[in-house]
């Protein structure tokens, strides 16, 4: 029955090399040279040991004393053939002090296999199997982890191979990092937008798909900013650069995502101490199973079994005992995690900062461009004696040398090119409003202290917002009232967060309280704190850091350059990455590529599933693992069991791993 099933086992290991072998000779199957080389060893060495047992003991027999070394020898061959690599790396190791790892583990069991065969004149086949099958896990888990590795470089496929410049009427393409700030760049339809910049000319559509994780296009025009890593769809565009391709979106995407697996979280700090531990502790359990119980026959206290039995289990015991499953399977579960993140628009810095993500359960806000959209309009015109546009105009024409966003919201709301040459005597009154004559009229735009040092009576508005009080030739003439737009989304991101187990929502703002108020009942955010500079933004986390629960991690989102103190200081610093600033995108754990505040619930979701796998695969292969070998020392298990719990829990692991790469329905 035995030799039935070990020529069953061979068969199909030589059926699963033949058929390993044919999926690697295809074109798509996008393996490395090295793993097709595997393929060919194993393929080799299935074959080679099918064809040794059926040769069968008998016919080196014949040979008389030198078969069985010409036997001997032919075993040995196609051990080294499958398992060379294997005692290296163990030398290797060794060499360098670093002895206990699973190529020490496998290259002793299998020698001892050997030589206990060589001893006993018995048979090779277990030996060399147990090194087959384990090489066949391995190539699986090389397989899936480029798999994995090669699906994150798919999706963050964003890096652009030239930039077209225009010379001489010519489109020459030069290497990105060669474009200066300032050069006008031609991206034509179907190619990667490879710099920061503004349109000059043109008009198109753009697949943001690789930044944003959304298929929907963005439509551009002359004026508009772009950024690199979108692909040009449509029409032909002409961009001026703003950035170099070192300092521009696409190269600090890429950044982000290469260094994110050097900064390692908890759980696999754990697993690193787990093996150095572990490791020792199995070999001196093996050492002490091979000795122990043939030494305590020795003083006859019963036990049947001799030397050969023990040493025996032995072996079987440090086979059954490597750590692959774990030493792989957790930091390839969270380099998923991070990958499938990225599809979705997420960048998160390191697996440290996505095991704290997971943990959220405060987000404090910035309004600002976090909240709402951090673009200011016209929203009402009260008590005009003019009319509405004409107050408008006066208003922008008045406010057209100030750079300041409601400026910029009066002269978008006037609609028409702002002439100059029909303004003068331009005076700004810091913290009040501006003065200025238009058309022969002496006009004064700004806030109830304005109107108060001009010693004009005004009617006062109680809508939410910046009320701008407007008098000509001296006399009131209304007050034009602009206040920041809620992003759409907004309080659909608050109730997502709440459902996704966040306890708690704060709003931090340096506005108003009337504003931050208005905001913070229309969306449901539980508490808010209103006319804050940015020092007092890091008193208000911290003083909520110092107050929430031990295991509970705060988060901050914010965009703005005075965000970034705030982001260093939380837990975990969420940044706005489309509009957001340079030092908050750089103080962030965190970047949500489109500015959209509902991928805050989904970077947890995310989190939490990543953790989740992580967890299921530390119990999973600990449990396996204990379980087997208390079998095997108990003798209820040989090195085939063994080999396939070590190898089969491993490939599980593995591809339970991947599941982490797949978030778009979360």
């Amino acid at each position: 029955m035995q030799e039935w099933l070990e020529s069953g086992l061979l068969i199909a290991v030589a059926v699963l090399a033949a058929i390993l072998q044919f999926i690697g000779a295809r074109p798509a199957a996008g393996m490395t040279r090295k793993q097709k080389v595997m393929l060919w060893r194993i393929f080799a060495a299935a074959v080679l040991l099918l064809t040794l047992q059926m040769i069968g003991t008998a016919a080196f027999d014949r040979l008389g004393s030198a078969g069985r070394w010409a036997r001997l020898a032919a075993f040995l061959v196609d051990y080294l053939v499958i398992g060379y690599d294997i005692l290296r790396k163990a030398f290797k190791g060794i060499r360098n002090g670093q002895v206990f790892d699973e190529n020490f583990l496998m290259a002793v069991a299998t020698l001892g296999a050997l030589a206990l065969a060589v001893y006993e004149n018995g048979d090779y086949l277990e030996a060399i199997a147990v090194m087959l099958f384990y090489q066949v896990g391995e190539w699986f888990q090389s397989y899936a982890v480029g798999k994995s590795r090669r699906n994150i470089s798919d999706l963050m496929d964003i890096r652009p191979d030239y930039a077209n410049v225009e010379r001489g009427g010519v489109l020459e393409q030069v290497d990105p990092d060669e474009v200066e700030v300032g050069t006008v760049i031609v991206v034509q339809p179907g190619e990667k937008v490879p710099i920061d910049g503004t349109v000059v000319e043109g008009t198109s559509t753009l697949n943001t798909a690789a930044l944003t994780g959304e298929s929907l296009p963005r439509e551009v025009q002359t004026g508009d900013e772009i950024i690199s890593g979108c692909i040009n769809m449509t029409g032909v565009l002409h961009i001026r650069t703003t950035r170099e391709f070192g300092e521009s979106t696409v190269s600090k995407i890429l950044d982000l995502v290469e260094n994110a697996s050097s900064r390692k979280s908890r759980s696999e700090d754990f697993i690193s101490r787990f093996a150095k531990i572990y490791t020792p502790a199995v070999c001196c359990a093996a050492l002490a199973l091979a000795v122990l119980p043939p030494l305590v026959r020795v003083f006859g206290l019963g036990l049947d079994a001799g030397w050969e039995t023990w040493i025996y289990r032995a072996l079987t015991f440090l086979v059954a005992s490597c750590p692959c499953a774990l030493v792989i399977s957790i930091p390839l579960s969270f380099f998923a995690g991070i990958g499938g993140a990225s599809k979705a628009g997420i960048l998160v810095k390191g697996s440290n900062y996505l095991e704290t993500l997971s943990q959220t359960r405060i987000v404090v806000f910035d309004k600002t461009g976090t909240l709402t959209q951090g673009v200011f309009e016209v929203n009402g015109i009260h008590h005009s004696r003019m009319e509405n546009e004409k107050l408008v105009e006066y208003a922008a024409l008045a406010e057209s040398a100030s750079s300041h966003p409601i400026s910029k919201s009066l002269q978008r709301a006037y609609g028409k090119e702002i002439d100059r040459s029909r303004v003068s005597e331009i005076r700004e009154i810091s913290g009040n409003g501006v003065t200025a004559v238009v058309d022969g009229r002496a006009v004064a735009a700004g806030n109830d202290k304005l109107m108060d040092h001009l010693g004009i009576p005004y009617i006062s508005c109680h809508s939410v917002g910046t009320i701008i009080h407007m008098a000509i030739d001296g006399e009131y003439a209304g007050h034009i009232v602009i206040s920041d737009v809620v992003k759409p989304c907004a309080k659909e991101a608050v109730q997502a967060l709440k459902a996704a187990g966040v306890h708690k929502t704060v709003m931090l703002t340096g506005d108003s309280g009337k504003v931050a108020d208005q905001v913070a009942s229309a969306l449901g955010i539980d508490q808010v704190y209103s006319q804050l500079l940015p020092a007092g933004k890091v008193e208000k986390v911290e003083e909520l850091i110092r107050q929430k629960p031990e295991k509970a991690r705060l988060a901050f989102v914010g965009d703005g350059i005075n965000d970034a103190p705030v982001l260093r200081r939380a837990d975990i610093g969420i940044a706005m990455g489309a509009m957001g600033s340079d030092a908050a995108i750089e103080a962030a754990d965190v970047v949500l590529m489109d500015d959209d505040p509902m991928k805050i619930s989904k970077a947890i979701k995310i989190s939490r599933k990543c953790l989740r796998i992580v967890y299921q695969n530390i119990v999973v292969a600990i449990g396996v693992k204990l379980i087997c070998l208390a079998l095997v020392a108990l003798g209820f298990a040989n090195m085939w069991l063994a080999v396939f719990a070590d190898v089969g829990v491993m490939i599980l692991a593995v591809l339970n791993a991947i599941r982490a790469l797949f978030v778009q329905k979360l």
